[in-house]
């Protein structure tokens, strides 16, 4: 097991602790833990606390808003059929459950199409294209997707097809051919909100809509803030400024009136209310890709879709079904490609190649390739005669910049920068991980090949009081650019006898030296290395976050071990 580095934020001016704890009436820990996050002053506090809808940036501000919402209306008028055309992950698929929602009710001569990952592959496909060429559509609104796509648009073009653009990854070189391209990424778009989610763009494009028709934002588009801050979680954008008010108040729609579609995936995954950011990536994410993984997208876009209780409940088992065969695939391809690392020697990367691993699986096997092996990687299989795959990334380094110097290695490649995918021919993979591997050992250092804690600050146990977790949960939704607040306490004794439970978490009874402390909990998922330690009786340090665990009708405070260290 790799240890883990501790790197503590840097200290915070006292005069402003004090300040700000006086301003609004919180102890020094908690104003450090703000001033940490950028929120310096009693108005600052208020919008980070208690953020609004009306906060929004103007949907016009970006670049070609007008072009595309004049578009939108013209086709509506002239009753023209418009393909909502989303990706296959969860990002993609809210976008289209967006949309359709949006304008079933109002304009029913809409349609959508997500592409097969298998026979198409990522993007806009001509495929898709040509499905709205023989099915009479005359605008194509892709979502998550299209910034790349220049053949494809231009044959649309050729089949009297307008194409716009709802995009949030990054353009390379000259735009493609689109009516309009809303992508905050663009370089001539001032939009102050460059972080977006694809299914946010989609939504400044309802949200433009509304305001250009009128149309009552709090009661034609909010309530479908719960597909927005499900694409938010899952695509793990940052949720500071027009993201965190979005994912709080769509928090809030899963709470009062969640989907059914979502309500049910909620169910079979054993999650209940308060919903968390973390619940979404963990619980409803994963189940919403096996569709495109292990089937076909479309049907994650039909459950989301569904207004039927009990048939988004057959879809949801479904759905968890397909995400319980993905688990057994993803282990078997992770312990093949760890044994690959193994045999493998010192490297700064890891590049896999495997004809037979399975193509929608390979981004999460990487992702636990990085958990063993701390450094950037890329998992290939083999299909349509080409090596194509997924890459996943560290903190502080930049996978996409990283595939960008070989590109002339790749026939395509697209993403952000901590996850990419990318296609190159099958006798370019030798050269492709010999140059990956120059470029990663150039420009990662040696810190950046070991994993890091970021620690928000020391406090003595004393101070988690409900009192001090009722602000620290209100500083939700956590997620990047708003993490959950990392407490580290030292000196620590277990009282009484560790546990390890199925025979891999941890869970003990710790205090410390102050008799003002008491007794508190902590449980460590994973951890049961360290129960050697917690036996012995040795003092230990600890790093955590302060939860609440409700069990059997009680509430109480409780530590979620991040990483344990003796003293």
């Amino acid at each position: 097991m790799m240890e883990t580095q501790w790197i503590y934020k840097p200290p915070v001016d006292e005069f402003r602790v004090q300040d700000l704890a006086g301003a609004i009436n919180v102890n020094s820990h908690l104003a450090t833990l703000l001033l940490q996050r950028g929120v310096g002053s009693f108005e600052a506090a208020k919008n980070y606390f208690r953020p609004l809808l009306s906060q929004l940036p103007n949907p016009f501000g970006m670049t070609d808003m007008d072009l595309a919402v004049q578009r939108l209306v013209d086709a509506i008028g002239n009753g023209e059929k418009i393909l909502f055309y989303g990706d296959y992950d969860v990002d993609g698929t809210t976008s289209v459950a967006l949309m359709v929602t949006f304008f079933r009710e109002q304009y029913p001569n809409i349609g959508f199409y997500i592409p097969d990952r298998y026979a198409e592959g990522y993007g806009l496909s001509l495929a898709g294209v040509d499905h709205a060429r023989k099915n009479g559509f005359s605008l194509i609104i892709t979502l998550d997707c299209g910034i790349k796509a220049h053949q494809q648009i231009s044959k649309a073009k050729e089949w009297g097809i307008d194409v716009m653009v709802c995009d949030h990854h990054r353009p390379e070189g000259t735009l493609p051919p689109a009516l309009a391209i809303l992508n905050p990424q663009r370089e001539d778009c001032d939009y102050p909100s460059k972080e977006l989610s694809g299914c946010g763009v989609g939504f400044k494009l309802l949200q433009a809509f509304c305001q250009h028709q009128g149309l009552d934002e709090q009661e034609a588009l909010f309530p479908l803030l719960d597909l927005v801050t499900l694409a938010i979680a899952a695509d793990i954008v940052p949720i500071v400024n027009e993201n965190r008010i979005l994912a709080y108040y769509g928090l809030k729609v899963l709470e009062k009136s969640p989907r059914p579609g979502i309500q049910a995936l909620l169910k079979v995954a054993g999650v209940q209310a308060p919903f968390t950011i973390s619940d979404l990536v963990f619980y409803v994410g994963p189940r919403i890709n096996a569709a495109g993984r292990l089937a076909h997208a479309h049907e994650a876009v039909r459950l989301l879709l569904s207004n039927d209780a009990e048939d988004a409940e057959r879809r949801a088992h479904m759905l968890h079904e397909k995400n319980q065969e993905r688990k057994q695939v993803d282990q078997s391809i992770t312990e093949e490609a760890l044994a690959m690392i193994a045999e493998g020697g010192e490297a700064k990367s890891t590049v896999l190649f495997k004809e037979d691993w399975h193509k929608g699986i390979v981004g999460i096997v990487a992702s636990r390739c990085i958990e063993q092996y701390y450094r950037p990687t890329i998992i290939l299989t083999s299909s349509n005669q080409k090596a194509t795959g997924s890459a996943r990334s560290v903190p502080g380094f930049d996978v996409y910049e990283a595939l960008h110097e070989c590109e002339d290695l790749l026939e395509q490649f697209g993403g952000h920068t901590y996850a990419a995918g990318l296609t190159l021919a099958l006798d370019k993979v030798d050269a492709f991980r010999s140059r990956f591997e120059q470029v990663v050992a150039k420009r990662i250092g040696p810190e950046g090949l070991v994993p890091q804690l970021e620690v928000d600050m020391e406090v003595p146990l004393e101070v988690l009081t409900p009192k001090f977790y009722a602000v620290l949960k209100q500083m939700a939704p956590f997620g990047p650019g708003n993490p959950e607040p990392i407490l580290v306490s030292r000196n620590l004794k277990v009282l009484g006898q560790p546990r390890l439970l199925k025979e891999k978490h941890l869970k003990a009874t710790i205090t410390d030296d102050n008799p003002q402390s008491g007794a508190i909990n902590i449980i460590g998922f994973n951890m049961a290395e360290f129960f050697p330690l917690l036996e012995s009786g040795r003092p230990f340090s600890l790093a955590y976050a302060l939860q609440e665990n409700h069990w059997r009708g009680q509430t109480s405070l409780q530590l979620m071990a991040k990483d344990i260290r003796p003293e």
